[in-house]
Formats: C-alpha cells, structure tokens, sequence
C-alpha cells in the first residue's frame, strides 16, 4: 500500500506540469503530493511493509516532485542570484554524501534524518507561504536548516549510520 501511495505521488507531481503555477489547481495537486510524502512511510511502518525498495522509491518520488516543482516556480519567481548560489552549494553537499556514501557501502544511501524531514517541511511549505512572507527571508531560514541537515547526513554517511 505505502508503495503504491508513493507511486501515486509521481503520477501527481506529472500532473503538476500541465496547471498554470500557483493556479487553485496547483496548489491542489501541491498538497495531494506532499500530503502523499507525509502518509507513505507512515504506513509502510504501520503496516510493516517498509522496504529498502520503497525507500529507494521514496526517494524516486521526491526528486520527480522537486523537480517538477522546480520547472513550473522558478520561470514565474523572482529568485536572486545569492539563493541559486546558496542551494547549489546545499546541492553539490548532498552529492558529495551520495558519493561518500556509495564509497563506503557500495549502495546508494538516502539518510532521512530529522533534519532532513524538517527541510523537507519547510521545503513544502515554502511556496505556500509566497503570497505573505517575502522570497528572500523564507529562503534564508530554509537554506540554513537544508545547509544544516546536509552537513549533518554528509556526517552520518561517514560514520555508516543507516537510515
């Protein structure tokens, strides 16, 4: 069941593409899909049916919703150049503990960590809150937990903490 709410996720974030951004449909399919991140693990663990599949799943589902979410917000949002900076160095952090991490373990490792359960929140949150609290003030607050939880996972990859 949690494999096919994550699975459910995908197909959402795929419909994403095709409302105009920021539209009641968007944001619609915005929190059916975040909603769907929130259940899937909880059921999995409920139910237990966690896998290492559907994890790796998870993490499938995630990366398409972000980057769906990417391609439709940031034509329409005026971004400064100091954030694309700041999340590209978050970016080549997190790439940094994947390579770390298939060094040590030959596998692929996805930590979800507090931390990175917390960024992924305000991750979700953040374009909810566009139209009351300015882009460059949220996106500060959320940089400094995402730059936090990166460092944190890139310590646990090293020290072969499985999550």
């Amino acid at each position: 069941m949690a494999n096919i709410i994550t699975g459910i996720r995908i197909v959402i974030s795929i419909f994403l593409l095709f409302c105009p951004t920021f539209s009641p449909a968007f944001f619609m399919l915005y929190v059916a899909a975040g909603s769907s991140d929130m259940i899937d693990g909880a059921v999995a663990r409920k139910t237990g049916t966690d896998s290492e599949f559907g994890s790796k799943l998870d993490t499938v589902a995630d990366i398409v919703f972000v980057a769906i979410c990417l391609i439709k917000m940031l034509p329409v949002l005026d971004v400064p150049v100091w954030l694309y900076i700041w999340t590209a160095v978050i970016a080549m952090i997190k790439l940094l503990n994947i390579a770390i991490g298939y060094i040590r373990q030959k596998e692929f490792t996805a930590v979800h960590s507090v931390m990175n359960k917390v960024t992924g929140g305000m991750l979700f949150l953040f374009p909810l809150t566009l139209a009351v609290i300015n882009l460059k003030y949220s996106a500060v607050v959320v940089c400094v937990v995402a730059t936090t939880a990166a460092i944190q996972e890139g310590y646990l990859v090293k020290r072969k903490v499985k999550f």
